[in-house]
């Protein structure tokens, strides 16, 4: 299929299952990080992790991936989409197998890392992609933004119910082996279905690339030990204070640079910043909230790992149904700026309600209620972020915009997560009496500043989201 018809205005007629195989690909994706979660005490016995080590299988991947996802976008950009994606889909499938395989702790940290660099080539290229497929078309754009929002949000909260039962039913490298058939199946249907997208003349920015991923890992790194280090420890200081250099370096090159990684002339575009904070505040609320409700299912209700997974179920399920009946409806009528101010108004008033479990709580009572709201306040904010931070740009930068949308995404899901850990960790330690009371009183603070991150992305919609309807 050649790019003409897409040049002259005329939709590709197979964009929609090049999008169900796009968003297939962002749900493997976003699933990996997920899928491993119940896994974990497996895992420690098996390689003989440590408590404290066993955190870099899940972080690994998360820093790898997070760190170079701006480089994904622009390789995307001048070598070709298709070519970008299939490549990332190949290493993923490689680095799974190797992972699945692992013998001991450095093989599957390595492995696990591999994998986070090979989805920080998918995803940016994926959404690129499916940015080109429906430019001709704003609102089939909402729709197609909205398919790719739930892809992502059901493979972080499938992939726990998958791990459960692959863990259960079979052992834990089977939630790493998975990868393999299904990354095949993806590299087969790819060619029939993709386009091999825009390639561009230019040069890669490596001074730039290597700036800003060494910054992006170091900032992150820092934060993620920093709950078992210490805020105040010195390894800490210095690594958060070398990321921020660096991450300053990277500015002062792409101003300097003739073919920046990032062109800052980027943020020109009419609501890419906001939209990029917006995600970042989405992330750092909603990714800390369910890692901290499968925690409250398990260690506080004393549910088993599968039950728990069971019991987050209705996250994904009634996101879907929100995502495509509801926020694109609800978008085209009030806007982006309204679209999103109730959509974060919701989901902190869930986070608050979270906050006042208690001990002796029920499931239909405690949990199910404010998980509903939780859904319904993610996919109204979600997609009127994502469609801000997207949907504008121009389409020689779609990746570049698709990597800045990731790189957000992710860091702000590892660093509102990291915070939230120490902030909970540290009202357990100071808790007096029964052991669970305590770590219900570190969870509930969880949730509150959970919440208060998703009211500060309600005051930014309010003031920065300059609104359009989505009609024409």
């Amino acid at each position: 299929m050649s790019t003409h018809s897409q040049a002259i205005g005329q939709p590709n007629p197979k964009r929609w299952k090049a999008l169900a195989l796009l968003c297939f690909a962002n749900f493997l994706v976003m699933m990996d990080s997920a899928i491993i979660q119940v896994a974990l005490p497996s895992i420690k016995n098996a390689l003989g992790y440590t408590e404290a080590d066993l955190q870099w299988v899940m972080n690994a991947f998360l820093i790898l991936f997070g760190g170079l996802l701006l480089l994904g976008g622009r390789l995307s950009d001048l070598f070709g989409q298709r070519r970008i994606f299939m490549l990332g889909v190949s290493i993923l499938t490689i680095a799974s197998l190797f992972a699945g395989l692992a013998w001991n702790e450095m093989s599957l940290n390595i492995s696990r890392a591999t994998q986070g660099a090979g989805s920080a080539l998918i995803s940016p290229a994926a959404l690129s992609l499916i940015m080109i497929l429906f430019s001709p078309n704003k609102k089939e754009m909402g729709k197609a933004l909205a398919f790719w929002g739930l892809s992502g949000a059901a493979g972080g909260s499938l992939g726990i119910v998958i791990g459960g039962v692959l863990t259960q039913l079979l052992n834990w490298r089977w939630t790493l082996l998975f990868y393999v058939p299904v990354g095949i199946l993806v590299l087969i249907v790819s060619p029939k279905l993709l386009e091999k997208g825009k390639k561009k003349m230019g040069r890669i920015d490596y001074a730039g690339a290597i700036s800003v991923t060494a910054a992006l890992i170091l900032i992150v790194y820092g934060i993620v030990t920093a709950e078992h280090n210490g805020w105040q420890a010195l390894s800490t200081i210095l690594t958060l204070i070398i990321g921020a250099v660096l991450f300053i370096i990277f500015i002062l090159i792409q101003v300097f640079t003739k073919e920046p990684l990032m062109p800052l002339r980027i943020f020109k575009t009419p609501n890419l910043a906001a939209g990029n904070v917006a995600l970042i505040l989405l992330s750092a609320s909603w990714f800390p909230l369910i890692y901290f409700l499968i925690l409250y299912l398990q260690q506080v209700m004393n549910f088993e790992p599968f039950m728990a997974a069971m019991g987050m179920l209705p996250a994904p399920v009634l996101m879907a149904i929100f995502m495509i009946v509801l926020a694109e409806k609800v978008m085209a009528k009030f806007g982006m700026k309204v679209t999103m101010f109730i959509g974060f108004l919701i989901l902190g008033c869930s986070a608050l309600l979270f906050s006042g479990n208690t001990v002796s709580g029920s499931y239909w009572s405690d949990v199910f209620i404010a998980l509903l709201l939780a859904a319904l306040g993610n996919a109204l904010a979600y997609l009127p972020a994502t469609t801000a931070a997207v949907s504008e740009a121009k389409s020689e930068e779609s990746g570049l915009a698709s990597g800045l949308y990731n790189t957000t995404y992710q860091v702000g899901s590892a660093v509102g997560l990291a915070i939230l850990v120490s902030i909970a960790a540290a009202t357990t330690s100071i808790a007096e009496g029964n052991p669970v009371v305590a770590l219900n009183q570190g969870y509930q603070q969880a949730f509150f500043w959970s919440g208060i991150l998703a009211f500060a992305g309600a005051i930014l919609a309010l003031l920065f989201i300059r609104s359009s309807k989505q009609e024409e």
